[in-house]
């Protein structure tokens, strides 16, 4: 996972704690309902506030929305990380990493992630954050085989079909072909993983 700019409640200035409150509010409104079905006036009715303060963090429901996604993954971005320099052994952050990106990625409902990929700016969003963190697992297993906790793998050839197995979540198409949640598919792939590099 990784960062990216957003717009957003401001930082400073006047009313800035009420619009950090309010956009975490809508962050997890969009997570457990989605956004392709509700207009800037639902949001405003349902987090109680006037167009007008919606208008305040973005100029329309397009741009909040994306705003609202990369807010999310930031969050998540900045949690896996804490969980992974938690972990000392090569296998135990591997599997802090892949784990934390599955607990992240788990209140956020089925309707969320079909409504990002059907909406482009969102969807890059996510498509950008998922390469990252391939690139992430690719640099674990690199440091595991290097320190010889785990067998000999050919990284490129592995770090290729983790990174086309993300996609393939990221994309909605895992959810598609088995039923599983996002978060429920990379706690699998991580049981693969571990499996599969353990000596």
């Amino acid at each position: 996972m990784t960062d990216a700019p957003a717009i957003g409640p401001k930082a400073t200035g006047r009313g800035a704690a009420r619009r950090s409150e309010l956009f975490d509010d809508l962050v997890e409104l969009l997570l457990g309902e989605g956004f392709g079905h509700v207009t800037l006036d639902d949001l405003a009715a349902r987090l109680r506030c006037s167009k007008r303060t919606l208008y305040g963090i973005a100029g329309s429901k397009e741009q909040l929305v994306r705003a609202a996604v990369v807010h999310f993954f930031r969050r998540a971005t900045a949690r896996v990380e804490a969980a992974l320099a938690a972990e000392s052994t090569p296998a135990g952050r591997l599997a802090g990493y892949l784990h934390a990106v599955s607990a992240e990625l788990a209140p956020a409902s089925a309707q969320f992630f079909d409504d990002v990929a059907a909406f482009q700016p969102a969807a890059e969003v996510y498509e950008r954050n998922t390469r990252a963190a391939a690139h992430r697992v690719r640099q674990l297993i690199d440091e595991g085989v290097a320190a010889g906790a785990f067998r000999e793998v050919h990284v490129a050839f592995a770090a290729d079909v983790i990174t086309s197995v993300m996609v393939r979540i990221q994309r909605r198409q895992v959810a598609g072909s088995t039923g599983l949640a996002d978060a429920q598919a990379y706690g699998h792939l991580a049981e693969l993983l571990l499996h599969g590099l353990a000596r």
